[in-house]
């Protein structure tokens, strides 16, 4: 059995601290976004002692919440804003050849999702998880919009 092309991309390694009794446990927060490049892909987030480890976890998390966001060739099918928390991100799509106007979080999901050609603002707070988590939900938002000759070609098979 062929493993599909699969990309990974490593947006952020954070070192997190909880202060106990005891002193100061140190952990690392990894967030990871991994795709197929062509309109799947998800994020996960993983925490552990050490680097790897937490980059593993992040990327096992990221393969199970993968969500298909419909394309429209390179960009997606139509306008699209949603909110996490603090975060609002607005996304519109963009014509062929127009290459990709987002910040670094939103730019890293939509590589390994397969988006070359759209549009993005962040406004509110640019915490990349929660950029991260706003993207997701403005993408599993979107509609497959049907062209006028698919719309014409299911009428005239309904008819017959």
């Amino acid at each position: 059995m062929e493993q599909e092309e699969e990309k990974q991309i490593v947006i952020e390694i954070r070192r997190v601290t909880k202060v106990t009794k005891g002193g100061k446990n140190l952990n690392f927060r990894a967030l990871v976004v991994v795709g197929d490049g062509k309109g799947k892909a998800g994020y996960g987030v993983g925490k552990a002692g050490e680097v790897p480890e937490a980059i593993r976890k992040a990327v096992e998390k990221a393969r199970k919440n993968a969500i298909k966001v419909p394309l429209k060739g390179t960009t997606i099918p139509h306008d699209v804003k949603a909110k996490h928390d603090a975060s609002l991100v607005i996304l519109k799509p963009a014509s062929k050849g127009h290459g990709m106007v987002a910040g670094r979080t939103m730019r890293a999901f939509f590589e390994v999702c397969g988006i070359k050609d759209i549009t993005c603002k962040c406004l509110g707070s640019t915490n990349p998880l929660n950029v991260i988590r706003a993207t997701v939900k403005a993408l599993s938002m979107l509609k497959e919009i049907k062209t006028e000759g698919e719309e014409n070609e299911t009428s005239s098979v309904e008819a017959t």
